[in-house]
């Protein structure tokens, strides 16, 4: 049995019972059901549930405005989305409850086909281990807790890897940060790096990850690995204008290689002083780092910034990968993306990669890497030169 807690939320009354026989055979061990949205808000405020399975269309509250509501849960149980609707309202559905902070696991075609549902209770189990439970979610943090924790390393980068479409190897791996806290457990980004950004402590988390990336690349060449990996870099950081120099000597003085070193613009802020932006890309462009454009395709990533910065690589958001083999729109959309990355001489990454389809579709558009969970989740250092070594013997960079 499946231990999941799963309410399905559809206004007519057949199709509600079809779906719940669905996930009985499916095995999951508890299932209740809601008529409309305002129904499901009612049962949601009492108890917690792992999955949102709902429909878009229906009379009262509809599929929307419930994501609206989900929103503003303290606990946000995971989201399907299923309707007959076309598949871009579907999709504009699913991109609203992103923007609204909520996991969207899968987009179900009506009627829903018992595959559809095996393959959604499939990806709820691979975010199961990813995503914080009710249990685990937590509340804000202080400055000095935060400070506390980074005092004492229990922030600590891990590592992601990107695999090589050209042969399949690990090439590449991006730091994402884990807070080992030690009442809590281990906690995701989204359970800290807002407190982060509301104390400006940014910087500081930086300087961690970066100092931390340093040392796993150089375990890793001690075993003949040439690994460059990946920073998030937040652009508004950029208005200091001596950054770029403080990285590079930081990185040449631990024995590191700013070559080896890739920062990802990320589209949660902007620079205060106009041509900051800029600027800051370029020297560190000028330093030898590389340079990613980070989310493309999702938020406020535009045409101009990409070919008006000077990027080394162009990483495709999930929204554009997840749905891609089923939606033509979408495929056509992420094959413009790979095209035209290649086009201006770019690495193209796509992240969020879970399936085997969505593997062949973008080795198909020759696409250059992948990462996502099909691949690999976010392991510790330890944990990824355990994977180096299972992928194979190291070769010549």
């Amino acid at each position: 049995m499946l231990p999941y807690r799963v309410l399905v939320v559809e206004d007519q009354a057949f199709q509600r019972e079809y779906l719940l026989e669905l996930l009985r055979e499916q095995g999951v061990a508890h299932l209740e059901a809601a008529a409309d949205g305002a129904e499901a808000v009612e049962r949601l405020e009492r108890q917690h549930f792992d999955l949102v399975l709902s429909d878009l269309l229906m009379p009262g509250m509809d599929g929307v405005q419930l994501i609206q509501h989900l929103s503003a849960l303290e606990y946000r149980p995971q989201l399907a989305l299923m309707s007959s609707a076309p598949r871009r309202v579907l999709g504009g559905a699913c991109q609203a409850a992103r923007e609204l902070g909520l996991t969207v696991v899968d987009l179900i075609p009506k009627p829903a086909m018992p595959a559809a549902i095996a393959r959604l209770l499939e990806r709820l189990g691979r975010r199961q281990g990813h995503e914080p439970s009710p249990a685990q979610q937590v509340p804000g943090f202080s400055r000095s807790q935060l400070l506390l924790g980074l005092a004492r390393g229990e922030l600590q980068a891990w590592f992601q890897p990107k695999k090589s479409l050209r042969d399949g190897r690990i090439v590449a791996a991006e730091a994402l940060v884990r807070w080992l806290h030690p009442e809590h457990g281990l906690l995701l980004p989204g359970s800290f790096i807002d407190d982060l950004g509301r104390y400006g402590l940014e910087q500081v988390l930086l300087w961690t990850v970066v100092e931390q990336s340093l040392r796993a690349q150089a375990t890793w060449r001690e075993q003949g690995y040439h690994i460059p990996v990946s920073v998030n870099l937040p652009p508004h950081l950029l208005d200091d204008p001596g950054l770029p120099d403080r990285l590079a000597d930081f990185v040449l003085h631990q024995g590191g290689e700013p070559a080896a070193l890739c920062f990802e613009l990320t589209e949660g802020s902007t620079t205060r002083q106009p041509g900051s932006y800029h600027a800051g890309a370029c020297r560190l462009r000028m330093k030898g780092f590389g340079l990613a454009q980070d989310d493309f395709g999702q938020g406020y990533s535009s045409l101009y910034n990409l070919v008006s910065t000077p990027f080394t690589e162009l990483k495709i958001d999930r929204a554009l990968v997840h749905g891609s083999v089923e939606d033509e729109a979408l495929a056509a959309a992420l094959e413009s993306t790979v095209a035209l990355g290649r086009r201006l001489g770019l690495e193209v990454v796509a992240e969020g990669v879970e399936s085997a389809a969505e593997l062949s579709l973008l080795r198909r558009l020759q696409c250059d890497r992948v990462q996502g969970f099909l691949i690999s989740e976010a392991v510790s250092a330890q944990a990824f030169d355990r994977l180096l070594r299972e992928d194979g013997p190291a070769v010549a960079p």
